[in-house]
């Protein structure tokens, strides 16, 4: 059996751990194991590079048969970098500040297939030779790939509140983003139809670098979660249009995988916030209500306040707790004495819920990996629709950080901008107790009328800070 064809068999193993690892991450429970065994795989695939030819270099052929010497130094001192960076940054990261990084890294992949569409096209271009399908994957794989990578960047800046996480809107952009996409359009045609200039190459480079900006900056910060999953569907469409030009079976399946999983993904989310993609997209989600922002003078009613000793008396007469995370909490990193409550809750014979809304947080998941981070027992985190019916029944519903995922605007006021969103239902508690800063709404902008019901009362403050004064009263009780 020749060399190529074991390298041809550790892509094909390399792809097919790629597919269990996605089976495996369905669940919190075998996510990590999902993660190793893609990682195994990535690993099996980088290694298996390094045998297409012994020594220093190693010959490949090119797309028009011909061969083309590629330095093996490089990627070897590639692969270190890479993997240095990778992992002290994995080790490194707060678990809050986990929706930047994915960001990030995906900026990157896409960054990464861009460039690499670059040298391809420069290769066609000093050879002369140039075939459609190879020419074509070529282009939409550097211009997905520059989009993703830009727009990417751009929505870590407002994750790591860099800029402002509000949508960045100002007249003509419709008509300006209109005119980019149409150039962009134009320039596809022209590259594979009529001309093969280089130079015009790298200017669809740079004008796919700014759709990318563009594409981000009028979305709000309530749609970042959305925003991730479709760029990381991006570099996924790109990395497996670069697998197709490069012959490469690892990158081509692991690349479509990508991009079909986060489209998925993205739809899911849209379909948990009841928005239709282009609404995400076009719709500026975010703007502040002014009137909302200004303290909740719009809303006619009265705001009680708790303290902790008084929100512990509350939560020692309880026979049942759903405790609902939110950004706030991550803000915070309130999750471990959240924990701590939820044992010194439990303790006492008391019922403990999470209830964790699809689209709570910055990014797919960000609430299951900070509870997780916490040691959270994985059968205690229970979704929307598993959990929504059990309010009813509930003596206290903790919502920490939450906002607009519980406010109940979302079921009947056909003005919000969240109307229609599928939202927690802990109005429907006994006693609703909210961890939070201050009055001020949350990303979608407008006012939360749970604050002003009957059955609601606040506990302002510091989220991490609250909640541990909210357990060592407690103890008193």
């Amino acid at each position: 059996m020749r060399i190529n064809d074991i390298i041809d068999i550790a892509y094909l193993i390399t792809a097919v751990t790629f597919m269990l690892a996605m089976k495996l991450m369905n669940g919190p429970k075998t996510a990590r194991q999902g993660n190793l065994l893609a990682a195994a795989g990535m690993t099996l695939a980088l290694v298996a590079t390094f045998f297409l030819q012994n020594g220093e270099h190693t010959i490949m052929q090119d797309h028009q048969g011909g061969l083309k010497v590629i330095n093996l130094g490089l990627i070897a001192l590639a692969f270190l970098v890479g993997g240095v960076i990778g992992t002290w940054s994995a080790r490194k990261v707060q678990m809050t500040a986990m929706p930047q990084m994915v960001a990030l890294f995906n900026g990157l992949g896409g960054g990464a297939v861009a460039l690499v569409a670059v040298l391809e096209f420069r290769e066609f271009a000093q050879t002369g030779i140039f075939e459609p399908v190879p020419l074509g994957t070529s282009v939409l794989s550097l211009v997905i790939g520059s989009i993703s990578f830009s727009g990417s960047m751009i929505a870590f800046a407002k994750l790591q509140e860099l800029m402002t996480g509000r949508p960045i809107t100002y007249p003509g952009q419709k008509f300006v983003n209109f005119v980019l996409f149409t150039s962009a359009i134009v320039l596809i045609v022209f590259l594979i139809g009529f001309t093969h200039s280089f130079p015009l190459f790298l200017g669809l480079f740079a004008l796919a670098l700014v759709l990318g900006v563009v594409f981000v900056l009028p979305i709000g910060g309530a749609d970042m979660p959305v925003v991730i999953s479709l760029l990381n569907s991006f570099t996924g469409c790109a990395a497996g249009l670069a697998g197709f030009v490069l012959g490469n079976t690892a990158l081509l399946i692991g690349g479509g995988l990508v991009g079909a999983s986060g489209l998925i993904l993205t739809l899911q989310m849209c379909k948990a916030m009841n928005r239709t993609l282009s609404n995400v997209i076009f719709g500026a989600f975010g703007s502040v209500d002014t009137t909302a922002a200004a303290g909740g003078t719009a809303h006619q009613g009265t705001v009680r306040s708790f303290s902790a000793e008084d929100a512990a008396i509350v939560f020692s007469s309880a026979n049942s707790v759903i405790i609902v995370p939110g950004y706030g909490m991550a803000v915070a990193q309130a999750q471990h004495v959240v924990k701590e409550l939820a044992n010194k809750l439990a303790a006492r014979d008391i019922d403990v819920k999470y209830a964790v809304h699809p689209v709570a947080g910055r990014m797919p998941g960000h609430m299951n990996v900070l509870l997780a981070e916490a040691d959270v027992p994985y059968e205690q985190l229970y979704d929307l629709d598993e959990i929504n019916s059990a309010f009813a029944e509930c003596d206290v519903a903790l919502v920490i950080g939450a906002n607009d995922v519980v406010n109940p605007a979302a079921r009947y006021d056909k003005a919000s901008p969240i109307y229609g969103m599928p939202i927690l239902d802990v109005d429907k508690a006994r006693t609703v107790i909210v961890c939070k800063r201050s009055m001020n709404p949350g990303f979608a902008g407008i006012e939360n009328e749970l604050f002003f019901l009957p059955n609601c009362v606040m506990l302002f403050g510091n989220a991490k800070q609250s909640i541990a004064k909210l357990s060592a009263a407690l103890e008193e009780v």
